[in-house]
C-alpha cells in the first residue's frame, strides 16, 4: 500500500517572521463573476529549496535544478532524542545516519514542529543545530540534498531575535553545504509521521528562472 506524507509548511498570513501579502484582484463578491487572489512574500519563507546561488556568488541557481535531483531515495536521520538547543556533532549524526548512502536526499528529522510552533519566537531561539563537523560528515558522503524540520543553524536565532547580524561564515549548513553545491529544503513540518528509513523524496521547487530559491511542495512516498 502506498502512504503519501505532506511535509509543507502552510503559507499563512500573520507570520511574524514571513510577512505575506494577499489581495483579491476580482471576486464574486465585486460581481466579477469569478475570484482570483494574488499572494506575495519572500521565497526563503515557509517550506522552499535554497540553491546554492543563495550564498555563493558563482554557485548554481534555479536554473540548474533538474527534476532528478530533487526526487529520489531518501534516508532519514532521527536526531529527536537529542531535544532543544543541542548541538548536533559530527558523532551524533553518524550513529543516526550509518544508512546514508551517496547520492541520498537526508531528510534531518528532530521533530521539533512537535516541540514548538514555527508561529512563535521559541520555534527559532530553542532549536537543535548543526555543527561544521556534522556538515562535512554529511557532504563526506556525497549527498545531492538535505532537508529539516527545525531552523539548522544557531546563528538564525540572533537574525530572529535581532540581537546582532552574524558573520556569513556562521550559517553553517550555508557555507558547508549548500555553497559546495547540496540542495537544501528548509521549515518542512510532519516528519514524525515518516514510518520508514528510507522513503522516496519529492521535492517540487517552483519554476522561478535564475533565483536563489524557490518555495516548494515537499512530500515523502512510502511502499509496504
Amino acid at each position: 500500500m502506498r502512504r503519501i506524507i505532506d511535509l509543507s509548511t502552510p503559507i499563512k498570513s500573520g507570520h511574524f517572521r514571513w510577512p505575506v501579502e494577499r489581495k483579491l484582484l476580482r471576486s464574486h463578491e465585486g460581481g466579477d463573476g469569478l475570484q482570483a487572489t494574488w499572494v506575495g512574500w519572500g521565497l526563503h519563507g515557509f517550506t522552499h529549496m535554497d540553491t546554492p546561488r543563495h550564498f555563493n556568488p558563482e554557485g548554481f541557481s534555479t536554473d540548474a535544478v533538474s527534476l532528478d535531483m530533487v526526487v529520489g531515495e531518501a534516508a532519514v536521520v532521527d536526531i529527536s532524542g537529542l531535544g532543544p538547543e543541542a548541538a548536533i556533532t559530527e558523532e551524533a549524526i553518524a550513529a543516526a545516519g550509518g544508512h546514508v548512502r551517496e547520492g541520498d536526499i537526508v531528510l534531518m528529522r528532530a521533530r521539533w514542529d512537535t516541540v514548538e510552533s514555527i508561529d512563535r519566537p521559541e520555534f527559532w531561539t530553542r532549536a537543535p543545530y548543526m555543527t561544521r563537523e556534522a556538515c562535512e560528515w554529511l557532504l563526506a558522503r556525497k549527498i545531492k540534498a538535505i532537508a529539516f524540520d527545525f531552523p539548522q543553524d544557531y546563528c538564525i536565532r540572533d537574525y530572529v531575535s535581532g540581537a546582532r547580524k552574524p558573520a556569513l561564515e556562521e550559517n553553517t549548513t550555508h557555507i558547508t553545504l549548500l555553497w559546495n553545491g547540496v540542495l537544501m529544503f528548509e521549515y518542512l513540518c510532519n516528519m514524525s509521521e515518516i514510518s520508514q528509513q528510507r522513503p522516496l523524496f519529492v521535492g517540487l521547487p517552483l519554476m522561478i528562472p535564475d533565483r536563489d530559491g524557490a518555495p516548494a511542495r515537499v512530500i515523502v512516498i512510502e511502499e509496504d
